[in-house]
C-alpha cells in the first residue's frame, strides 16, 4: 500500500533525479506485492542509498537529518515522552533544553501531529528528520534496552558459525557437535536473555515452538500467549540443548518427552522452572512454567472472595473434619486457593501433609509429598502412606481417579479435613462428578462440606481503561438488575507501555457452594444440578457471572472479559 508520504517521497526522488520513473515503478511494484513500505524497498533492494535518501528528503523539507546509530537517550526528555506516546506519534524526543524539545520526526508533513505534541508537552519543538524504519527501532532501543540486545543476540548466532545440522531419522545425533554448539556464548546469553525477559513482562509460561522455518517464543502474561520473538530455526537446537542442559536432561534423547527443573537466582530471590519438551514435527517444543513464590499472594482476603463467600470458606476449612473442593479449569489458580487455605489455618499443634503433582510451592512446617508414577508412587499410594501417619489436615493435588476419590472421601469422613481440587465447570456440578465417578451418594453428603468454583480474569489497566456505553436492556440481559444497569460505569482495554492489550494482572472470581442439611438430603434424594444449583442462589450463592459483574460494577475489569470467561 502506497501512503501519502511514500508518494511525497516518490515525488522528491524524481524532483532530485535521484530515480528515473522505471525503478520507482518496480519499488512501488514489489512494495504492492510483498506488502513491504516504499522506503523499505528502495533500501533493502539497493535501489537507492539510505544515506541519499534522507539527504534528499532533509534538503527539501529544510529539516536537518540525524544518525539515529549515534544518538545516545536524554533520560529527562524520555521519562516526559512516555514509549507509548513515541509509538504513537512516530516521534522520539532526543533532548529537552529549557521549553524547547529536539524531537527525530519520520513525517515532517504531518503539521497536525506536531501541533498535538506541543499541546501535550507544552514546548517548542525543534524537529529533526530520520527514516522511518530506524527511527522504530531506535525507539525500542532507547525504551526496552533488552529488546534491543536480544534482537543483537539473535543476530550474533545467526551467523553461518552457529548453523545445526538438522536432525533426521537416517542419521545418528552427533552429541559432541550439540554439547559445543549449545555450550556457546552466544546461546547462552540468548536463553538467558529470554529468561530473564519473562520474569520481567511477569510470564507465568514461555512456548518455544520449531516451525519449518522458525523458531517462535510466546510468553503466557495474564493468562493470553503473547509472541515476542523469533528465533531462526537454526537454532531450535541449540536452545532446547541449552535447556536441557540446565535441567540435567539427556540431550542426546530427541524423540521421547522429558521434564525437568531448574533454579535461578533473580533479584535476590530464587525462580524455579518446571520445563517439559515434547518432540514435533520440526524439532523439540520446550515449554517453561515459572514458579516465583515472590508472587505467591498467601492471603485469603486478597484473592477477591466477596464477604459472604469469604466468611463461608472460613467457616468450612476451620472445621475439625470433611473434604473442601476447589474447582476449575488448568490454571484457574486452584492450588493458590488452597495454598492460602493452608497458610490461613496452619498451626504447629496439626499434622499437615500435601500429595502434589509436582509440588509447586514450598510451605514452611507443611509435608509435601511430590508424585512419582515410574517409581509407584501414585496419589493413592501416597495418600495411604499419609494416613498411617497421623493426619490431621491432608490436601491432595488433584482427585484423577476413582481410587484416590474413594480414599478421600473415607478419610473426610473418619475424621480428617482434605482439602482437593477437580476439573468441572461449576460448583454445583462437582456434586454429580464425584457420584458418576463412582462415589457412593451418600458418603459424598456425608463428606463434601463445601464446593469451590473459580476462575481467572484480565484486570483491566488502571492507567488507559476508557469509558464506554452500553443499553440497559443489554446490561440487563447478562445478569446486572435494572438499577444497576442504569447506575454501573463500563470501562474498556485500550493499551499502553504499562499492560498487555489493555490488562494488567488478574482477578479472581469465586462461586461457593455450601453443602448444608438440605443440600445433603438432595444428593442422598439423586436432586438434579439445576436443582441444587437453584437452592444454592436461593440461599444467597454468588454465582460465575454474578461475581463477575460484581467485579464489574467495581470497575476492575471489563464486560468482556467476564462474559468471556463465564
Amino acid at each position: 500500500m502506497i501512503t501519502d508520504v511514500d508518494k511525497r517521497v516518490n515525488s522528491i526522488i524524481l524532483k532530485k533525479g535521484l530515480l528515473n520513473k522505471e525503478k520507482i515503478n518496480e519499488a512501488i511494484d514489489i512494495s504492492k506485492k510483498e506488502s513491504l513500505g516504499f522506503i523499505d524497498v528502495l533500501i533493502e533492494r539497493n535501489i537507492l542509498d539510505e544515506d541519499v535518501l534522507l539527504s534528499a528528503l532533509a534538503e527539501d523539507v529544510k529539516i536537518p537529518p540525524v544518525s539515529m546509530d549515534k544518538l545516545q537517550p536524554d533520560e529527562k526528555a524520555l521519562k516526559d515522552f512516555p514509549e507509548a506516546k513515541a509509538k504513537f506519534f512516530s516521534a522520539l524526543p532526543i533532548s529537552k533544553i529549557g521549553n524547547i524539545i529536539t524531537l527525530v520526526v519520520s513525517d515532517p508533513f504531518d503539521i497536525f501531529k506536531l501541533d498535538d505534541i506541543r499541546m501535550l508537552t507544552n514546548c517548542e519543538l525543534r524537529p529533526v528528520l530520520a527514516l522511518e524504519r530506524n527511527l522504530q527501532r531506535t525507539i525500542k532501543r532507547f525504551y526496552n534496552p533488552e529488546d534491543h540486545k536480544l534482537e543483537e543476540l539473535m543476530q550474533d548466532v545467526s551467523g553461518p558459525e552457529m548453523e545445526l545440522k538438522e536432525d533426521t531419522d537416517d542419521e545418528e545425533l552427533d552429541l559432541s557437535m550439540i554439547t559445543s554448539e549449545a555450550g556457546e556464548s552466544p546461546v547462552i546469553k540468548l536463553v538467558n536473555m529470554i529468561l530473564m525477559r519473562a520474569l520481567k513482562e511477569g510470564a507465568s509460561d514461555i512456548h518455544i515452538e520449531p516451525y519449518e522455518k522458525k523458531v517462535r517464543v510466546r510468553f503466557r502474561q495474564d493468562g493470553i500467549l503473547n509472541q515476542m520473538f523469533t528465533p531462526p530455526k537454526r537454532l531450535s537446537n541449540a536452545i532446547s540443548s541449552r535447556i536441557k542442559i540446565m535441567c540435567g536432561l539427556d540431550i542426546s534423547e530427541r524423540r521421547i518427552p522429558q521434564d525437568g527443573k531448574f533454579q535461578i537466582k533473580y533479584s535476590g530471590r530464587r525462580v524455579d522452572f518446571r520445563v517439559s519438551t515434547t518432540p514435533t514435527v520440526h524439532g523439540e517444543r520446550v515449554v517453561m512454567r515459572l514458579l516465583d513464590s515472590s508472587s505467591l499472594t498467601l492471603n485469603l482476603k486478597d484473592l477477591g472472595f466477596e464477604s459472604r463467600d469469604l466468611d463461608v470458606f472460613h467457616k468450612a476449612i476451620n472445621s475439625s473434619y470433611g473434604m473442601v473442593l476447589v474447582t476449575g479449569p488448568t490454571g484457574a489458580g486452584k492450588t493458590t486457593t488452597l495454598y492460602c487455605a493452608l497458610k490461613e489455618i496452619f498451626s504447629p499443634d496439626d499434622n499437615i501433609s500435601t500429595v502434589e503433582d509436582p509440588v509447586e510451592y514450598q510451605l514452611p512446617g507443611v509435608v509435601q509429598v511430590p508424585i512419582n508414577p515410574k517409581q509407584g508412587m501414585t496419589f493413592a499410594a501416597a495418600l495411604r502412606s499419609l494416613l498411617r501417619q497421623d493426619p490431621d489436615i491432608i490436601m491432595i493435588g488433584e482427585m484423577r481417579d476413582l481410587e484416590t476419590a474413594d480414599i478421600a472421601v473415607k478419610a473426610a469422613i473418619t475424621g480428617h479435613l482434605v482439602f482437593s481440587t477437580l476439573h468441572t465447570n461449576d460448583a454445583v456440578s462437582t456434586i454429580s462428578r464425584l457420584t458418576d465417578m463412582g462415589i457412593d451418594p451418600f458418603m459424598v453428603s456425608s463428606a463434601v462440606l463445601l464446593v469451590t468454583n473459580q476462575r481467572l480474569s484480565r484486570r483491566l489497566c488502571s492507567h488507559c481503561k476508557e469509558p464506554m456505553k452500553l443499553p440497559p436492556e443489554r446490561l440487563v440481559s447478562v445478569g446486572f438488575t435494572p438499577q444497576e444497569a442504569e447506575t454501573v460505569k463500563l470501562f474498556k482495554p485500550v493499551g499502553c507501555s504499562r499492560c498487555h492489550g489493555g490488562y494488567k494482572g488478574r482477578v479472581s472470581l469465586y462461586e461457593v457452594f455450601e453443602v448444608d442439611n438440605e443440600v445433603r438430603k438432595m444428593i442422598i434424594k439423586g436432586s438434579s444440578v439445576l436443582e441444587m444449583r437453584e437452592y444454592g442462589v436461593s440461599k444467597g450463592m454468588n454465582t460465575l457471572r454474578r461475581a463477575g459483574l460484581v467485579n464489574v460494577i467495581k470497575e476492575l475489569t471489563s464486560l468482556e472479559e467476564v462474559l468471556s470467561n463465564t
